[in-house]
């Protein structure tokens, strides 16, 4: 279909906050470039600490400013992993961690979670799947792609055990932190003690604060440990471009602000897909707290003669071929799901609805 809309994007259809774009073209205009420090600019550095600061101080020296958040989480898991390692994750979960960890030495073990209970990560499942060779627990707060919100309890909770296991970093990607609708703020990794200094952050710029496109991440880690990832990038790629590192300082000033009139936009289109959702009788109802998805459950509508792989893949090409392109559950570690983005303008959301409705009417 010529006119196939996509609700499968992690971008939003946000223009960038004319701060940055001012700050950028400044920088821009000011002559030849300078080449940055391969950790970032150290006003930007210094301005992220800030923005940061939690149980502890956190100093300029443990931000990395990398070319987009993906650079940052890979460059971590270098760091971090050796040979027989091994890197809890808890599913369903972004599938971009796969292809990153399928490119370490790293044995990966899953951690399913339900949404029966809201995709809770209790302590005791934790502890279960935990080992002497655990070196990753790798955390995603908000969840891509269910939108859930781990709050202060649980993660305090779930710290407890972690500090078991005193060569165990916990690594918590919190890209989406300002996209939210709950009563309360998505609390970081970085606001819980770290005495043995085992926390670590990726964040980035292209969610919560529309710089899409400009390719701009960060990490906060332990000095060494940021250290030794700044020369990883040095010795693999370059420092992220001053004219982008601008405008993220400009958005980094603004943040509060920015990611206010993203949710307000967000505001015309999350109750549109979650009403529809919540009007489909085979489909149960789970309300995400943050981020611009909704993942609901679908399995209702697989085709049972097939694997529950297989099956999920049909349905997703079902819908490509009605004319909306969403992404499958399955590449998550959650066939019969699908991650549906409301970040696209009203009207486009609409006739997307209508035509799944059409593909789901299909199903007997």
């Amino acid at each position: 279909m010529a006119d196939l809309i996509s609700l499968a994007s992690g971008y939003g259809s946000f223009l960038p906050p004319p701060a940055a774009v001012e700050a950028a073209t400044q920088a821009l205009r000011a002559g030849q470039l300078p080449v940055a420090h391969i950790a970032g600019l150290p006003a930007l550095r210094q301005a992220l600490a800030e923005r940061h600061q939690g149980a502890a101080a956190i100093s300029s020296d443990q931000v990395v400013v990398t070319p987009g958040a993906k650079s940052a989480l890979y460059a971590l898991l270098v760091m971090l992993l050796r040979p027989q390692d091994e890197v809890v994750l808890p599913t369903p979960n972004w599938f971009g961690f796969d292809k990153l960890l399928a490119r370490t030495s790293a044995t990966v073990r899953h951690v399913p979670l339900s949404g029966a209970d809201n995709y809770a990560l209790t302590p005791a499942a934790l502890r279960a799947v935990l080992t002497p060779r655990t070196r990753i627990l790798l955390l995603s707060n908000p969840n891509n792609p269910t939108g859930r919100v781990y709050h202060r309890a649980e993660l305090a909770a779930l710290l407890e055990v972690t500090r078991e296991f005193p060569d165990l970093y916990v690594l918590s990607d919190e890209i989406y932190n300002l996209i939210s609708f709950g009563a309360e703020p998505v609390p970081s990794l970085l606001d819980f003690p770290d005495p043995a200094g085992r926390h670590v952050v990726v964040n980035g710029f292209s969610k919560s604060l529309a710089l899409i496109g400009w390719g701009i991440g960060y990490l906060v880690a332990p000095a060494a440990l940021a250290q030794a990832c700044a020369e990883w990038q040095f010795a693999t790629s370059v420092a992220v471009p001053v004219p982008a590192q601008q405008g993220a300082l400009a958005a980094t000033h603004d943040a509060t602000s920015i990611a206010a009139e993203l949710c307000h936009q967000l505001h015309l289109t999350r109750p549109l897909l979650l009403n529809y959702l919540g009007g489909l009788s085979r489909v149960p109802t789970l309300l995400p707290e943050a981020t611009y998805y909704a993942f609901p459950d679908l399995r209702a509508y697989l085709d049972p003669a097939l694997p529950a792989r297989q099956a999920s893949a049909a349905l997703v090409e079902r819908f490509k071929a009605g004319g909306v392109e969403v992404v499958d559950g399955g590449t998550c570690h959650a066939p019969g799901f699908v991650r549906i983005s409301y970040a696209v303008p009203e009207p486009q959301l609409r006739e997307a609805l209508t035509r799944l409705s059409t593909v789901l009417a299909q199903h007997p």
